[in-house]
């Protein structure tokens, strides 16, 4: 997926990504290991050049979010320009298959766009605790809006609510024309067109954060419980381009998607409206949501809670969060160096500069001072 620059986002999203070697597994990476603060491989200071043993020199892996995909991409080019002899994979491949990697010890870290689970059952936090022989974290790197994005001929302007949002994706509301989103589309002329629902078929953390957001502010329309795997109505396609592409190839579709994908495929993007007005999705209305967002975790355990239900104005509430799930203390010491010269190179000011230039933005100095206090933690 490739996404167009969307312009500054002031403290709007949390970007990055972390390599970390996987927890447990026979990964053997190698790297600078005790960079400090903002200095970083390839960023402010810690970098040495290819073929310095700080650097590292064996293979780091890591799967999951596809939302973190150009990011992550970027900010292993600059790391390995610096440090040619390391090499950083990502596979983008979605939250869930990439946490399941990661629990079975066959990637280094994982991208999810939510936190490990570790209550009710879900034993997430816990499987991936045993892997790594150690707690696991969550560390935010990435945040960036979920649009809601559309295709229908002559409606350049559309408004919707949580509770049409959960009727739609519900299968409830069947119609373009019908009289609930008329009634908050004053002005506008919409077609009797049949509604097209589409899903993320993988499991999906841009899923889990979308339904949190359905259950948070329309809790009497959407009773299922957030999760990776959708629950409600549609046709089911893989992975962010699945959705975007089929949209952009329906008339009368609708999805859940990131911004970047949306305005790469041309598609009308929903201002949302929450209980205090209509609100376009832009930087700075994406922006207040996440400045408003709480650490919610113990120590390094850095996952943040998001008010999906809030009403103060001007305030866009869908936005996702991807962190970097990684291990505390890794079983190779090697290992952790590695991954820690990566880390730190991903967190740096300039690396979190040249993301934004591609869509994203950078971490706000309070988020990147705590990111970087967790990444010198891992042993």
């Amino acid at each position: 997926m490739k996404i167009t620059r969307i312009g500054r986002v002031s403290a709007v999203a949390l970007v990055g990504a972390l390599a970390l070697s996987a927890c447990g597994s026979d990964d053997n990476s190698t790297g600078s290991g005790d960079s400090t603060g903002s200095t970083s491989a390839g960023g402010t200071g810690a970098g040495a050049a290819g073929g310095d043993a700080g650097c590292g020199t064996k293979a780091i892996t890591a799967e999951g979010s596809t939302a973190q995909d150009n990011a992550i991409q970027e900010a292993i080019s600059g790391f390995e320009s610096v440090c040619a002899d390391q090499k950083v994979t990502y596979n983008a491949t979605g939250s869930g298959d990439g946490i399941k990697k990661f629990i079975a010890g066959q990637v280094s870290f994982a991208g999810s766009d939510s936190a490990l689970k570790s209550t009710d059952g879900k034993t997430e936090a816990q499987d991936a605790a045993k892997a790594c022989g150690s707690p696991a974290w969550n560390i935010p790197m990435v945040t960036g809006p979920i649009s809601i994005a559309y295709n229908l001929k002559g409606v350049d302007k559309l408004t919707l609510t949580p509770a049409l949002l959960a009727d739609i994706f519900q299968g409830k509301i069947t119609t373009w024309n019908d009289p609930q989103i008329v009634a908050v589309n004053k002005g506008v002329t919409l077609p009797a067109t049949p509604i097209k629902p589409f899903f993320r078929s993988d499991e999906s953390g841009t899923t889990e954060n979308f339904t949190k957001y359905l259950k948070g502010s329309a809790a009497a329309k959407w009773a299922a419980e957030p999760a990776k795997k959708w629950a409600g109505k549609g046709e089911g396609k893989a992975k962010t381009a699945g959705v975007a592409s089929a949209v952009k190839g329906t008339e009368g579709g609708i999805t859940y998607a990131e911004w970047g994908a949306a305005k790469d495929n041309k598609l009308g993007i929903a201002q949302i409206d929450n209980g205090a007005g209509a609100v376009e999705l832009t930087g700075e209305s994406a922006g207040k949501a996440i400045a408003a967002a709480k650490v919610d975790g113990q120590g390094n355990d850095l996952k943040l809670k998001l008010n999906y239900a809030t009403k103060e104005a001007g305030t866009y509430p869908i936005v996702l969060v991807t962190y970097e799930i990684v291990c505390s203390k890794y079983k190779d010491a090697q290992t952790a160096k590695g991954v820690k010269a990566f880390l730190n190179h991903f967190a740096s000011a300039d690396a979190q500069k040249k993301i934004e230039e591609i869509g994203y933005a950078p971490l706000p100095d309070e988020i990147r001072s705590k990111v970087s206090t967790a990444i010198n933690a891992i042993q």
